[in-house]
């Protein structure tokens, strides 16, 4: 059996910091980066007409010996082979909950492949059909970073008072530094409750990597103002902000955010409601605090999904998150006028990099018995990501 070099994740014990490299897509990789280009194979052409019967032969072949995971913001041409789909940790679990299965094949992104390694026993591998499918929102937030921010809030005299909470949208690096400092992971749907136990243990919070996650649930669930939020930009010196800042507030929220809940205005919602009397407008909690306090409804990707299953017939629905399962649920609801809230096609593009070609090589792959792209967590990286991740199990 041919097996090709694992992708380790795991910062390096005493290593400085250092500059990510510039890469050319498709002409090189990082290890050490969520964006590693790599694809150590042929690929099939995205014209062959037998892509579809080649899936399925080698998924056939495979058997019970594959598991196939599809997140929801995945293409229809690859969620069609998936046993499961759902959001990363849903299908993190699931996979765990699959041991007699020893190949995972992961249609997401990097740090949910990373996920589902932590989450799986030792004889499972986890394959991720193309390494470059990674996430933007996760490489806002390095381990170099998060470690010298820990340093300024030590400068400042706060650390101890600070719990970090981290969003699942985050590598197993920053999962990790997480668990050694007492903290927890959330997802968009249970952040409340990570940030009541944060603070239930601390009287600050550092929240990574996304900002308009931990700003929107502290001020619209918690009852937080404003004011009592600060944005550490790892760019800045000291982040940005003055001791005296980082002594005043409540949350410390890192400055990043996802590429396609971002782009969301509210002039988007304000056009769309200009445009279709009556309708409803849906968003995820990834969107600016503008939009989500100018939208109807807020909540998960699987939120978004029962709100719409439940919604009444003839209904008009402008959903903010990404298109791929915009256009699922326009499809799967054709009594209802589901549509997107930007006028601009806006898809994840870094989990569309999951195409039924790379899907296709990857099975075909295992069915010859080579193992390519494999996402392995390092032991202590593993050992300290899935504390933060038990923690979270353990909310109350």
């Amino acid at each position: 059996m041919t097996v090709t070099p694992e992708r380790t994740t795991g910062p390096v014990p005493g290593a400085p910091a250092r500059d990510l490299p510039l890469l050319l897509l498709g002409a090189g990789s990082d290890p050490a980066s969520e964006r590693g280009v790599d694809c150590p194979g042929e690929l099939p052409p995205a014209s062959d007409p037998d892509l579809v019967e080649r899936a399925r032969a080698a998924k056939a072949a495979l058997g019970d010996r594959v598991f196939v995971l599809g997140h929801h913001y995945q293409r229809d041409e690859v969620i069609q082979f998936a046993d499961v789909t759902g959001d990363s940790f849903k299908l993190a679990q699931q996979a765990a909950a699959r041991p007699e299965a020893p190949y995972i094949v992961f249609c997401g992104v990097h740090f949910m492949a990373e996920s589902a390694d932590i989450l799986t026993a030792g004889h499972q591998q986890v394959v991720l059909p193309d390494l470059a499918a990674g996430c933007s929102m996760a490489d806002m937030a390095t381990f170099d970073q998060v470690e010298e921010c820990w340093e300024v809030l030590e400068d400042a005299g706060i650390a101890d008072d600070v719990v970090p909470v981290t969003y699942m949208n985050s590598s197993a690096d920053i999962k990790a530094f997480v668990g050694r400092h007492g903290g927890v992971v959330c997802t968009s749907s249970n952040a409340k409750r990570a940030l009541d136990w944060a603070y239930s243990r601390g009287k600050k919070v550092l929240f990574l990597p996304d900002q308009h996650l931990g700003r929107n649930t502290a001020v619209l669930e918690m009852g937080f103002s404003l004011d009592d939020c600060v944005v550490y930009s790892p760019h800045r010196p000291e982040g940005g902000l003055s001791q005296r800042q980082l002594r005043d507030a409540k949350m410390i929220l890192w400055k990043g955010h996802c590429s396609v809940h971002g782009r969301f205005t509210k002039e988007s919602v304000d056009d769309v409601r200009a445009r279709v009397p009556g309708v409803n407008v849906l968003v995820h909690p990834e969107c600016r605090h503008e939009v989500v306090t100018n939208a109807d409804l807020v909540g998960s990707t699987e939120f978004i999904i029962r709100t719409l299953e439940a919604a009444p017939s003839g209904s008009s629905w402008a959903i903010g998150t990404e298109l791929n399962l915009v256009k699922r649920l326009a499809n799967a609801h054709p009594d209802k006028n589901v549509m997107f809230l930007d006028k601009a096609v806006c898809f994840c593009s870094t989990m569309n990099r999951i195409d039924l070609p790379h899907l296709v090589w990857s099975l075909e792959s295992l069915a010859r018995g080579e193992v390519a792209n494999v996402i392995r967590v390092d032991e202590e990286t593993a050992h300290y990501a899935r504390v933060a991740l038990d923690q979270m199990l353990a909310l109350p």
